[in-house]
């Protein structure tokens, strides 16, 4: 496949995307004021700077969250130039806004049509794109390029799954890498996957900017929480579960209550739409549950299962709980950030499926910090095992932590590659960097 093939197969499917786009329309009614975005077309705003705006793409909100401290790093050292950061999802949008406000623009990035994406470079007119990770889409690079908007991707990954998907799509990923300026990659294997599909300008090895995470939690008001919920009881958190993983936590934890009845769980599920779901699937088992959103007064010893049905508090669950389990991992889906627990000190337990954290996973092994479990039945078996042993308990938590401490420094030498692409002297990265920008 070549890009003016996947040009018209996009365009067969359009109306498969107006469907699904009325579908996302009546289901969150607060989108529809913005629907015109996806087709790239912008209401004008009037910029209050002469610079061309660097443009931030993140797809969602695990992304947003990775690229929240690069964002803070380049707002610090370039107040005057206009930042736009856009995503692909409501709750994405919604951690933009709340963890920037007015610092920037926001608005979500068009469907990869050439007309769409064409008009929306045309209204921004960006001087530099940096993507999160691999939300790659080939007529956005291919018309940025046509504009000389160079293009960065920041925190790329690239699981052996993926490399094996692309290296199906004929010449189309490697037209498309062929556009790109620097992929600043996480792990030396991601970087070598990407030199096997194609060949960028530079690829630099960088680290994972989620090590760099900010943990700005109020240990304090988690503690009291902590207290008002569960007392003095044991508390594991499954967080960031997928679709089908509720009931198989549902399962470990029934088993894990024979021999330890005074355990809590804290669940928060990875989707809004799933909360009341998974509260109902654990009040049936006769759990008593508690709705994050409508705490009111319930005393110590009380509730069983506290459901975490709000968005952008997933550190402060953490901060609840005495072991992880980390969703995304017992379904085939890759798991879900597994480095935010370890930084916490919490020792980390996943399923199989871990690809899309896979170097962390590996180096949290190594180090000690995570079991990786088959089942339900194993994940059960594993929390009693720690919380029968402290010592074992506290030296995972105690790795977990150094792992994360060890991995940081992503920012810095990301930040360092987005200004060379601007044309500032280089000053963070010791590795041959991309051509400064005429």
């Amino acid at each position: 496949m070549n890009r003016p093939r996947y040009t018209l197969l996009l365009y067969l499917a359009a109306p498969i995307v107006v469907v699904m786009l009325v579908w996302k329309l009546c289901r969150h009614p607060a989108l529809r004021a913005r629907w015109r975005e996806w087709t790239g077309r912008f209401p004008h705003v009037p910029s209050h700077s002469p610079l061309r705006p660097v443009m931030f793409h993140a797809v969602s909100v695990g992304e947003v969250h990775a690229a929240a401290p690069l964002i803070e790093a380049f707002l610090t050292a370039h107040p005057d130039i206009p930042v736009l950061v856009t995503c692909s999802s409501l709750t994405g949008s919604q951690r933009i806004q709340a963890l920037f406000g007015e610092r920037v623009r926001h608005v979500f990035l068009p469907y990869d049509f050439p007309g769409a994406v064409g008009r929306f470079l045309d209204h921004f007119d960006p001087r530099l794109i940096v993507i999160l990770e691999t939300e790659l889409w080939p007529n956005l690079i291919h018309h940025a390029r046509r504009r000389n908007v160079r293009v960065v991707v920041a925190n790329a990954r690239l699981s052996e799954r993926s490399q094996r998907r692309y290296a199906g799509l004929g010449s189309l990923v490697p037209d498309m890498l062929s556009e790109i300026d620097c992929v600043a990659a996480q792990s030396a294997a991601d970087a070598e996957r990407f030199r096997s599909i194609g060949r960028p300008a530079a690829v630099i090895v960088t680290g994972n900017l989620k090590y760099d995470l900010d943990l700005n939690v109020d240990r304090k008001a988690a503690r009291d929480l902590r207290q008002s919920l569960f007392g003095e009881r044991p508390v594991l958190i499954a967080a960031s579960t997928r679709e089908g993983e509720d009931a198989k936590v549902l399962a470990a934890f029934s088993r894990i209550r024979q021999s330890r009845p005074e355990l809590a769980l804290v669940l928060v599920p990875r989707h809004p739409e799933r909360f009341q779901t998974a509260a109902r699937l654990f009040e049936a088992a006769g759990c008593r549950v508690a709705l994050r959103s409508k705490l009111d007064s319930h005393k110590p010893s009380t509730v069983d299962v506290l459901v975490g049905d709000s968005m952008g508090e997933l550190l402060r669950y953490y901060s609840l709980a005495d072991i992880a389990f980390v969703g995304g991992s017992l379904v085939d889906t890759g798991c879900q950030n597994i480095i935010e627990p370890a930084a916490l000190g919490l020792p980390v337990i996943t399923g199989p499926s871990r690809y899309n954290f896979q170097q962390v996973s590996d180096e949290l092994l190594l180090n000690g910090a995570q079991f990786v479990v088959e089942d339900a039945a194993a994940l059960a078996a594993c929390v009693c095992r720690l919380l029968d042993d402290d010592a074992a308990r506290i030296a995972m938590a105690q790795a977990a932590q150094r792992t994360v401490h060890h991995g940081k420094g992503a920012t810095e030498r990301t930040l360092g590659i987005i200004q060379q692409a601007l044309g500032y002297s280089l000053h963070a990265v010791s590795t041959p960097g991309i051509p400064a920008s005429q």
